[in-house]
């Protein structure tokens, strides 16, 4: 009798050689078959990986700022300033006033030495960006001054025009221009020796004040950004992501962020730019900075000052730098640099001798390792809106299988009743499509996390590899497995289905695939952001 093999026409090799080698082929070809599929998947990967790579290069802008190679070397180690007269210390008397602006008044505070023969020097005080009380902004600097014999006026910001996305800087300095003609009508102040104190966002303000009003007697700009503050804020986010040691890929944000508009509309004064004012400055300038802030252009802003007033033929300029002094020209121990405060004070009751009193340049060596330059400007997602909507229809997308799907059963569920087809997706696609979506929507909620720890870390100058190299691992991680399980869905979606299996359904199938092209779209997204970058 016929064994069912040899009725089959299948015969078992005879005993010996070639009976062995048949039984390894069988083994390689079925273990062949069990190592196909991770390959595949590993191969199918890393070209996921690579294609994402290559759109988030191709898609935006990359960041690699120019070396600063022209550094300002300073004359004397000693901040002094020369032909400064011996300060007196006065008593102060405080007062508060009212300042008419154009459509609103502000409250100002007034301090004056008592017992100082005057007229004497004035100075008004320009607020950076923020708000600004004149209960709170300039202490130190406003009552060193007002001991030293030095009359001050701090006025309350305006913040009706003022807003995030809406900052008339021409504007502000006439509402400014108001408190120094305040300033000068008060008893006992030289009308002829009122000048102005700006420090920040103020120091964009005041050279259009003394470009404006030749009256102005004197400049000071503290911490002054000088460059556009578009420029300023990818300088300022270029250093702080350094100091907080960032991997590399980071950096790539910073002209696709600092580049874009956002959501909602732009912002009106990114691109301002102070050199045509600053050029028409005849007054005498001291220009200060601390060596430890790094958000400002320390070298370059002072290189730039000096070459937009010798252009309106002024080379009345004095800068000094501040050993570890911060942008608020405070030491880490949160003090005031007293050097400041006494230098301050002895050049403008020194003027105009200490106008251009040797050195000019001096203090503590300053250090600034790359220039603040035009930031390149994203291609296709310079909108924010469009980035936030691309993101919002994409994540709706995603999440439309949650509302949809149920709905969907309890149709079925009728016409199954009523003897209908039944309508379902595969087995196993539902749970793919859960993972395949849940893993793109963590790690975008991972990367906003990372990029708002690493913000908060920046400011605070902290340092925390954790959180900075193990956060920027886990994000790219967590997109990694997310191209992961778009591949097994789409796979799974992709599967010939048995002919007596349900069959998917025009509603479940447009909710499939929408939930899949929502996730590969905010893929995308975060191949933009730098997660998937391979050096490229």
């Amino acid at each position: 009798m016929l064994t069912s093999d040899e009725q089959a026409g299948v015969t078992e090799p005879a005993p010996g050689p070639e009976r062995s080698r048949s039984r390894w082929r069988v083994r390689g070809a079925d273990l062949e078959r069990r190592l196909a599929g991770p390959y595949r998947m590993v191969a199918s990967t890393a070209l996921g990986v690579i294609v994402l790579a290559i759109l988030g290069t191709a898609m935006g802008p990359q960041w690699d700022p120019l070396p600063l190679t022209d550094p300002l070397e300073v004359e004397s180690t000693s901040t002094a300033i020369g032909g400064a007269p011996a300060l007196r210390t006065y008593e102060v008397k405080t007062s508060v006033i009212t300042v008419q602006l154009d459509g609103t008044t502000v409250q100002a505070k007034v301090q004056e030495p008592v017992g100082a023969t005057g007229p004497l020097p004035g100075v008004v005080f320009v607020h950076g960006a923020g708000t600004g009380s004149h209960a709170t902004a300039f202490r130190e600097q406003s009552a060193a001054m007002a001991a030293a014999g030095i009359v001050t006026l701090v006025p309350d910001k305006r913040l009706d025009t003022y807003s995030l996305r809406h900052r008339d800087y021409v504007t502000m300095a006439g509402d400014y221009e108001r408190s120094v003609e305040a300033l000068r009508g008060l008893a006992g102040v030289d009308p002829d020796r009122v000048g102005v104190y700006a420090e920040s966002e103020g120091a964009w303000i005041a050279p259009v004040m003394a470009a404006k009003d030749p009256r102005i007697a004197f400049v000071v700009l503290t911490s002054a950004p000088v460059v556009p503050p578009r420029e300023q804020g990818a300088f300022a986010a270029d250093n702080y992501l350094r100091n907080t040691n960032v991997p590399r890929g980071v950096f790539r944000a910073i002209p696709r962020a600092v580049g874009m508009a956002l959501p909602g509309g732009s912002i009106d004064y990114a691109d301002f730019d102070v050199t045509p004012w600053q050029r028409q400055m005849r007054q005498p300038v001291l220009v200060a900075y601390g060596t430890g802030d790094s958000s400002m252009p320390i070298v370059q802003g002072a290189e730039q000052i000096i070459r937009d007033t010798a252009i309106a033929g002024n080379n009345d300029v004095t800068v000094r730098y501040y050993a570890h002094a911060n942008h608020g020209m405070k030491l880490p121990d949160g003090v005031m640099a007293p050097d400041f405060l006494t230098g301050l004070s002895g050049w403008v009751l020194g003027l105009p001798q200490t106008a251009d009193a040797p050195p000019r340049i001096a203090g503590d060596q300053p250090e600034q390792e790359f220039v603040a330059a035009p930031v390149p400007q994203p291609r296709w997602l310079r909108s924010g809106d469009v980035v936030l909507g691309t993101v919002l229809v994409s994540g709706a997308l995603v999440l439309l299988p949650l509302l949809v799907v149920p709905g969907a059963r309890v149709v079925e569920a009728a016409r199954r009743s009523r003897g209908g087809a039944v309508h379902r997706l595969a087995r196993g696609v539902p749970v793919r499509l859960a993972v395949f979506g849940t893993a793109t929507v963590l790690t975008v909620v991972a990367l906003v996390w990372y990029i708002v720890a690493i913000a908060r870390l920046a400011l605070d100058y902290a340092h925390n590899d954790w959180v900075v190299k193990g956060g920027w691992i886990g994000v790219r991680v967590l997109g990694i497995a997310a191209v992961v399980a778009g591949l097994v869905v789409v796979a799974a979606l992709r599967r010939p289905r048995a002919q007596d299996a349900p069959r998917t359904g025009v509603v479940r199938s447009v909710v499939a695939w929408g939930a899949v092209v929502g996730s590969c779209v905010l893929l995308v997204v975060l191949a933009y952001w730098g997660v998937f970058q391979l050096g490229i």
